[in-house]
């Protein structure tokens, strides 16, 4: 297998095992808290603890690698990973674990945007749409197969092997990646910012933590509104730091970039919208229609199918319609099933359910593809670093985003019906939120230009091509009419 194919799978694997360990410890904290002697409520902040320790280092993962080089740092990322995963099955005190969860995400942190970055330095941009799509595939996949696979290792082995089974998984793909991946680094490393990499830490961990526990009830609301205002009042002095400084740890001015404004801002709607899915969906099949954690997993699983099956045809369809033209209505049609989910009930036929979900994760897979291509068409070699340090935060804070609005969107619903458990009516205006969010996205993807992509999606050549067969057909039929009249004058 050449690079072009191997370097994406290698790649892919590895932000599997991420999102995949991200989720899959939600089904497996009571069985966590019992065995290390804590209440699960209590280990929630193993989960909040990873999520501000991404949040923490995804800034700093692009100049380390410019500065290191992608493919030791990548691998590098692999190994702090399954440290931090050994570290979890170790645990015998909530601290031990939330140490290790930490160390896990500054494995994470780095992983996602390098491994894209190697993507990226490693693949022509022919092959670019590709090599995207089996990428977008583990962020599809994970949070979807995460819960009822921790159940299961949880309910039939144990709750270590949650953590342990990312150790042959880790070992695998940093043996590939040190043996095909090219050990490209900058020649001219930019100076490290270390006062922009505290101001957006902590402007991200406010804000990713927050938007994360809001509507949860896992902490008073004064709480939760007072992280987010320090997130946010750190990010307003980082973004005034980023402008005096020419080295900026998350790079703003790169927005001038039509492309990747638009993957950055209508990507983040899109996301938010889709991103309370993996959250929504779950709880509306277990708490509303009564299944098992395990049925509903296999349910939900059906979208994951609908993934993969995208992977073979993205390129085509892409080629065949342009990236402007493609995002635009498919972030109107993925939201159109996103909102059918509002009709599920209980009487809804589960193979009904799965078909809509295998659909969706279809055209879902398909916009995932293009966002993440797209962002990177028109940016330089040097600055891809910078480009994919910003796409990982906009996604981090997106999926956060997403949790939020879906999470307080059933609880005003619950507050406005007067309810004070959780049916499966008050999850409906949830999806049509979301979906609603999501579908606006189109407006941004729209105002891309209308050759946006083509060197990447080879959408040019066809055009070229259309238009030769197009020229020459007209000359045929002048010929042909020429011939015509002369046949007539003859006559």
């Amino acid at each position: 297998m050449d690079k072009q194919r191997l370097i994406p799978l290698i790649v892919a694997t590895a932000l599997f095992m991420e999102n995949m360990d991200s989720t899959v410890i939600a089904s497996s904290l009571p069985a966590i808290a019992a065995d290390i002697g804590t209440s699960p409520l209590t280990l929630k902040l193993a989960i909040t603890s990873y999520l501000l320790s991404l949040a923490v280092f995804i800034p700093a993962s692009g100049w380390t690698a410019d500065r290191f080089g992608a493919r030791l740092v990548f691998a590098a990322a692999v190994g702090v990973f399954m440290l931090g995963s050994i570290g979890c099955a170790l645990s015998s005190s909530v601290t031990d674990f939330v140490f290790a969860r930490i160390l896990q995400g500054l494995g994470g942190a780095m992983m996602t945007p390098v491994g894209r970055l190697v993507l990226l330095r490693s693949i022509d941009k022919s092959a670019l749409v590709n090599a995207m799509a089996w990428v977008t595939v583990p962020a599809l996949i994970g949070p979807v197969i995460g819960p009822p696979l921790g159940g299961f290792i949880t309910t039939y082995f144990s709750w270590h092997w949650i953590f342990l089974i990312n150790i042959p998984i880790g070992i695998l793909g940093i043996f590939m990646a040190l043996k095909y991946i090219d050990p490209i680094k900058s020649e001219d490393p930019e100076p490290f910012d270390l006062y922009g990499m505290v101001l957006a830490g902590i402007g991200l961990a406010g804000i990713a933590f927050g938007l994360s526990v809001a509507g949860l009830n896992l902490l008073p609301w004064t709480v939760v509104a007072a992280l987010i205002a320090v997130g946010s009042i750190s990010m307003t002095l980082y973004v005034i730091h980023a402008r005096r400084t020419g080295s900026p740890v998350l790079d703003f001015s790169m927005l001038n970039l039509a492309t990747l404004r638009a993957s950055i801002i209508g990507g983040f709607m899109f996301r938010l919208g889709i991103g309370a899915l993996p959250f929504l969906l779950p709880l509306l099949m277990q708490v509303g229609f009564g299944l098992s954690p395990f049925q509903s997993g296999l349910v939900t699983f059906a979208s994951a199918v609908g993934a993969m099956g995208m992977k073979t045809l993205a390129a085509r369809i892409i080629r065949s319609f342009g990236f402007r033209n493609l995002m635009t209505v498919n972030a109107v049609v993925s939201s159109l099933f996103l909102a059918a989910c509002a009709l599920f009930t209980a009487a809804t036929p589960l193979l009904l359910i799965m078909i809509i979900l295998v659909v969706g994760g279809f055209f879902r897979s398909l916009q995932f593809t293009a966002i993440n291509t797209v962002a990177y068409a028109e940016v330089e070699p040097a600055q891809m670093s910078r480009a994919t340090t910003l796409v990982s935060v906009n996604q981090q804070l997106a999926i956060s985003a997403g949790v939020a609005v879906g999470a307080f969107s059933v609880e005003t619903t619950m507050w406005l019906h007067g309810a004070s458990e959780l049916t499966a009516t008050v999850f409906a205006p949830a999806f049509l939120v979301v979906a609603v969010i999501s579908a606006a996205s189109a407006w941004f993807f729209w105002q891309m230009p209308d050759d946006a992509g083509h060197e990447i999606s080879g959408r040019k050549a066809v055009e070229i091509s259309s238009r030769k067969g197009a020229a020459k057909a007209a000359v045929k039929a002048a010929s042909e009419g020429t011939q015509d009249a002369r046949d007539q004058r003859l006559g």
